[in-house]
């Protein structure tokens, strides 16, 4: 466990092990969450690097659910 201090701007530095560990390098962009036990920082993932996260979902759209619904949606 490491040990940061808060600076005068309200900065911190990360320490080397925790960038290391986990992949961080300038321009990385992580997410600040404020919770009763303390702060969490998280990586912000693109979107490009899930691709394939879900081998073998549809990406296609669902349009009888569409079809069905023609008929009501139609205000008179």
């Amino acid at each position: 466990m490491s040990v940061v201090t808060v600076s005068p701007k309200y900065q911190v530095v990360l320490p080397k092990e925790v960038r290391e560990r986990l992949q961080l390098v300038p321009g990385c962009k992580l997410m600040v969450f404020a919770s009763p036990s303390g702060v969490r920082l998280v990586p912000v993932t693109p979107i490009e690097r899930s691709r394939g996260f879900f081998p073998g979902l549809s990406t296609e759209p669902d349009r009888a659910q569409d079809r069905d619904l023609g008929s009501e949606a139609r205000v008179p």
